[in-house]
């Protein structure tokens, strides 16, 4: 098994990509071997800095990278020896059997798309993305993909998002609920009260609709809902956890009361940082598409890295591709 990293990829790269995979690779057992892409000399530079034994790491050179603010489609017809465009083309002629990118994610996801093609039955590709709840974990999907979508698309993200928290995450029947302004299955747009009756018939373990106030509560373990919704529910999150840390750094402490209190509390701090850390979960995946794709936050560290090769790896050995086309194809076989 091979997974490749786009070494060129995020705020931190190459830096925290190459300690990540080098971490990734000493707990692999041999495994799997991980192909950096990018610029031989920057990443031999960083490599040179640990001990690499008989760690099965090799490099491949690209000329080219990908900047954070270029335009996707642009960029790759641009960069034709870009760090994210010859990763995703060592996937697509099978030299690699996945991909890891902390950079571009508009270009990520225009090269995965056009160039591995949608798992057969898949109309849509979509992005699943972590969400902490007071259960441990859920899923979100779609967070930014899709925009518009029909009744259909959200089915299908439905079913993506459960094989991979059945397999990934080793969740038995995972439940899945359709985000809503209410729990009555006649509540929402026509897009959502449509997606229901889509639901019911399926062979997911639907619970129904869920509210925003459920997320997280961990009341869903795959949330369901189009990419414009989801991507303001991710960043909203995101923003939350900032928002809360920051709160309990100004209220507690300032005495001495609240010291010894924050001291008594910081292994409980530690377990509610974790829970909330985006380098826990590693990358989202990009689903429906042929082929691993795993797309980082951009200011990965090199713990974030090292769990998404992990989680590639995963998705590999569990086959969810192949899980998700049988899937696909006995909701459509009725």
């Amino acid at each position: 098994m091979r997974i490749a990293v786009d070494a060129m990829g995020g705020d931190f790269a190459p830096g925290a990509i190459v300690e990540g995979a080098v971490q990734a690779a000493r707990v692999s057992k041999g495994h799997y071997e991980i192909v950096l892409v990018g610029d031989k000399r920057k990443i031999q530079e960083e490599l040179s800095k640990y001990p690499l034994d008989n760690l099965q790491i090799s490099v491949h050179h690209t000329s080219q990278k990908i900047e954070m603010n270029d335009p996707p489609t642009a960029a790759l017809k641009e960069k034709k020896d870009s760090s994210i465009g010859i990763a995703v083309r060592l996937h697509k002629e099978g030299k690699v059997d996945a991909v890891v990118s902390a950079g571009n994610t508009g270009a990520f996801m225009t090269a995965a798309l056009f160039e591995l093609g949608r798992i057969p039955g898949v109309h849509r590709p979509a992005l699943g993305s972590f969400i902490p709840t007071e259960r441990g974990v859920s899923i979100i999907i779609d967070v930014g993909a899709n925009a518009d979508c029909k009744p259909f698309n959200l089915l299908q993200f439905g079913i993506m998002g459960s094989v991979y928290v059945a397999h990934v995450f080793d969740t038995q029947n995972p439940t899945v609920g359709l985000l809503s302004i209410g729990e009555e299955e006649n509540k929402g747009s026509k897009l959502i009260r449509e997606a229901h009756q889509l639901f019911k018939n399926s062979h997911l373990n639907f619970i129904g609709n869920v509210e925003g106030r459920d997320i997280l509560k961990g009341k869903a373990e795959v949330i369901v809902c189009d990419g414009f919704v989801g991507n303001v529910v991710l960043k909203f999150t995101e923003s939350m956890v900032g928002m809360l840390t920051s709160t309990i750094r100004r209220k507690v402490g300032g005495n001495i009361l609240g010291n010894i209190g924050a001291y008594l509390l910081k292994p409980t701090f530690r377990k509610l940082r974790k829970l909330m850390d985006y380098q826990e979960y590693g990358g989202v995946p990009l689903l429906g598409i042929k082929g691993v794709s795993i797309k980082c936050h951009g200011s990965s560290t090199p713990k974030a890295i090292r769990n998404a090769i992990r989680e590639a790896q995963k998705m590999i050995t569990e086959n969810v591709n192949g899980l998700i086309e049988a899937q696909i194809a006995k909701e459509l076989g009725g």
